[in-house]
């Protein structure tokens, strides 16, 4: 049997969202949307096909098929569930609710949002490791290194350089480098996020005014509090989840299932959350007239803390 092949390009923003924020280009044979470059805002924008967006290489660098074929069993009930969406009946069936509470896990989890979390964590625990291993085991550290290398440690320094050594070769940093662990923890973590929404209901937010627009991080968790809006934090202690799923439609895991209808500033405040959550890119429909939106929201972006790798 045929093994599957690793795949490079892959999407993170699934092509069916991207559509629906795309138009006819100007040969009838192409469908477009608008992409906005945050790094480069003076750029010029061209109208672009989706298989073009909203992607990464190697986002999964290890055993990628498993991973996509996992994408793909909740990418093939999606169109069906957005069709009942358009149609004002996204809750007569419940496949097609669950369908797009696993779409909203899904973008979470396919992130570079969810991949930055995991590789800041894995080196927060790195640097605990080295420093109890320092601070506990100091004799049978030096003991290992006049063993291996001939050379009387004395220094935190050269014990912390050589601890860091020790643990580069261990199996769990062997397994990040090739990619292993990632692909392991985005798996483990769909599935577990999926457990959690499962207890949310499915809100669909249209606008009553405007539209939305998409990020390339286009799940986020959302809390609004006195006037407040936050963003980012953790799952468990967020208000909500969002996802837009096109110009009229966002997505949310709240208390209860509804259809709800907001006006142009709460349009707003989503959609400057999408520019200020993105990494790099946000996607408009060619005539939803929100370039100037864009420029302003993304002047007021906060600082990237780190630069995604």
């Amino acid at each position: 049997m045929a093994t599957a092949q690793q795949t490079s390009r892959q999407h993170l923003v699934s092509q069916v969202l991207l559509k629906q924020f795309t138009m006819s280009g100007p040969t009838g044979s192409r469908w477009q949307l608008l992409p906005f470059d945050l790094h480069n805002p003076g750029r010029v924008r061209k109208l672009t096909g989706t298989s073009a967006c909203g992607r990464a290489e190697n986002f999964v660098a290890f055993d990628s098929p498993s991973a996509e074929a996992l994408w793909c069993d909740v990418e093939r009930r999606v169109p069906a569930a957005l069709a009942a969406v358009h149609a004002g009946t996204p809750f007569a069936d419940p496949r097609h609710v669950a369908a797009l509470r696993d779409l909203v896990v899904l973008h979470y989890v396919r992130s570079l949002h969810y991949r930055n979390v995991h590789t800041d964590a894995l080196e927060r625990a790195r640097t605990r490791l080295v420093a109890k291993v320092i601070s506990q085991y100091p004799e049978q550290l030096r003991r290992e290194a006049l063993l291996e290398t001939g050379l009387h440690l004395s220094g935190p320094a050269s014990l912390g350089a050589f601890a860091e050594r020790l643990i580069e070769r261990s199996s769990v940093m062997r397994d990040h480098e090739s990619g292993k662990l990632f692909r392991t923890s985005v798996e483990d973590t769909f599935y577990k996020m999926r457990n959690l929404a499962s207890v949310r209901r499915l809100e669909v937010i249209m606008p009553k005014t405007g539209q939305f627009l998409i990020g390339d991080n286009p799940a986020v968790t959302l809390s609004v509090e006195g006037g407040r809006t936050t963003y980012g934090m953790a799952f468990g202690d967020a208000q909500t989840l969002v996802l837009p799923i096109g110009p009229r439609h966002m997505l949310s895991l709240g208390p209860e299932d509804s259809m709800l209808t907001v006006p142009q500033s709460f349009v707003d405040l989503l959609n400057a959350v999408q520019v200020h959550a993105a990494d790099r890119y946000v996607y408009v429909h060619p005539e939803s007239g929100l370039e100037p939106f864009v420029e302003r929201a993304a002047q007021r972006r906060p600082p990237r803390e780190r630069t995604p790798t």
